[in-house]
């Protein structure tokens, strides 16, 4: 009976261990808490330096975006900027959000540490790292207007208007799958069901990052 237990145990070992680093990119979008899970106790890491690189890339560009870089800014020095300056400090605002999260996720009894939760969180972002991939196009065909405030976007034509729209379905439906990606990745880490891993990434902003927001706020109107 005990060598039939072993024996299982071993099967379940094999299959285990059978993740090859392409597996990691690919049976992901499947089998997310599978690979997370790989990922959290092999403390599995290749790639993870060029994947943080892309990461910070992209957080740059959304900041880009959103602060309508574009009114003031040329299209060169904003790519230059997002490339070398998000790509190697980006890194940063990860790593300090991670550690929030396992602050924050102790309260709800989390075990995750700041460095599985980094890694975690640093995998979890490849949707949104394809995202990047449709920077391209856009790019191509409207210029810095992708960075201004009042671009007119969606009167570029029949082509224009078509990668427009595509372009927008898919980076909300790859920021979507990265948001759920980390659910489930910080599920694994904290050992949380998606309810309490849900919390557990909203509380750093609801605890440090809206205060901080509404201090600037009130600040600025005195």
């Amino acid at each position: 009976m005990e060598i039939k237990h072993n024996d299982n145990n071993f099967d379940e070992f094999e299959k285990y261990e059978a993740l090859s680093d392409k597996d990691i990119f690919t049976k992901i979008w499947l089998e997310p808490r599978r690979i997370f899970k790989y990922i959290n106790d092999k403390e599995y890491e290749k790639y993870f330096y060029i994947l943080v690189f892309f990461a910070g890339m992209v957080r740059a560009f959304d900041r880009a975006s959103l602060k309508n870089m574009g009114d003031k800014t040329s299209l060169f020095v904003i790519i230059a900027s997002c490339v070398l300056i998000g790509g190697f400090l980006g890194w940063l605002s990860y790593y300090i959000y991670a550690a929030l999260l396992s602050w924050t996720g102790k309260w709800l009894g989390g075990i995750g540490n700041t460095s599985s939760l980094y890694r975690i969180i640093v995998y979890a972002m490849i949707p949104s790292i394809l995202s990047l991939i449709l920077l391209i196009p856009e790019i191509a065909i409207y210029g810095n207007d992708v960075f201004k405030d009042n671009s007119d976007l969606v009167n570029s034509g029949i082509v224009g208007n078509i990668i427009f729209w595509l372009s927008i379905f898919f980076e909300f439906s790859l920021s979507i799958v990265t948001f759920v990606f980390m659910m489930i990745g910080v599920s694994e880490v904290q050992k949380f069901s998606l309810g309490k891993a849900f919390l557990n990434l909203l509380l750093p902003l609801l605890v440090f990052i809206v205060p901080i927001l509404l201090f600037v706020m009130i600040f600025s109107l005195i």
